[in-house]
């Protein structure tokens, strides 16, 4: 059987806050929660797990894969809010998208610090 990715758990400092962040920005439905868990569910069934972790942590990069329609939804909410965003990972496009591999791609920060990046084409 190919592995398929199944769940992943991003540390959060506010894990409503970035459950209800990620939701808004994804559109990704509600998923039963448990434990120190707030849960949502994204394409092909992968679960992301908000928790706050018992130590400090690194900022992470998380890359979603978008259709254009969703592209331009999740860009204007970026906008709209006023949320920085950049072109590149360097950070050094303030405001602006980037046309790589054949699409179009914006990097930002969640409300825990960790790295998106929102594209739509797949790099491979």
């Amino acid at each position: 059987m190919t592995a398929h990715f199944n769940h992943t758990i991003i540390a959060s400092t506010n894990p409503a806050e970035m459950a209800g962040f990620y939701q808004d920005l994804l559109e990704a439905d509600e998923a039963p929660s448990w434990g120190p868990f707030v849960n949502l569910q994204i394409g092909h069934g992968v679960l992301l797990q908000f928790a706050t972790p018992p130590m400090e942590f690194p900022p992470q990069h998380y890359a979603y894969l978008l259709d254009d329609a969703h592209f331009d939804r999740a860009y204007a909410m970026i906008t709209d809010s006023g949320r920085v965003h950049w072109a590149d990972p360097q950070r050094s496009r303030p405001g602006e998208i980037n046309h790589e591999h054949g699409g179009r791609g914006v990097y930002l920060l969640d409300p825990s610090g960790h790295y998106l990046e929102l594209i739509t084409r797949p790099y491979l």
